[in-house]
């Protein structure tokens, strides 16, 4: 059965997506947006319908305005996957769990996306030199991919905490 959620998990959610969304059609380097660390974020502090929820309907919205290509449904499953990353650290403390996640949820959206790249696309040759070139050519895309998650992480997080700190302190002082 779902958990019944709070009015500020459902503002929270609807505050990620709206932010999601327009800083992923806005103008912007190649793949510096927040959309994984949205989703990151989404899986540690929401429930898990919404955790999931969140990252694909940024995308799904999104690509209404930006367009689909072929491989939008690997860029999806990344998300979601993502997701699952911040689940796995909900109860974890610390930016050393935070920090890791990150890293690890660009390199998985790196592999998953080029690999598709690889296998379902015909820029490359099918041989191991070509997926060595695959992922070579992919490279820049990454540096600007855990730039922009590591950039937005550390904003989504770092707001959570004081603002997590700061109702404390109001519950404390009442």
């Amino acid at each position: 059965m779902f958990k019944a959620r709070t009015r500020s998990e459902n503002l929270m959610a609807l505050a990620l997506i709206g932010l999601g969304i327009f800083f992923r059609v806005m103008p912007h380097p190649d793949n510096f947006t927040p959309t994984a660390a949205i989703a990151l974020f989404s899986g540690v502090v929401l429930p898990a319908a919404l955790a999931f929820t969140v990252p694909l309907l940024v995308m799904m919205a999104s690509d209404l305005f930006i367009g689909l290509h072929p491989l939008f449904w690997l860029v999806w499953v990344s998300f979601a996957l993502v997701g699952l990353i911040g689940s796995l650290i909900r109860e974890k403390d610390g930016v050393l769990p935070v920090g890791l996640a990150v890293f690890g949820s660009s390199a998985l959206f790196f592999i998953i996306s080029n690999l598709g790249v690889f296998l379902f696309e015909n820029m490359y040759p099918k041989s191991l030199a070509g997926l060595a070139e695959c992922f070579t050519m992919a490279l820049p895309f990454f540096r600007n991919s855990l730039l922009g998650d590591l950039f937005y992480s550390a904003v989504l997080f770092s707001l959570f905490a004081a603002c997590r700190r700061a109702v404390h302190a109001t519950q404390k002082n009442v």
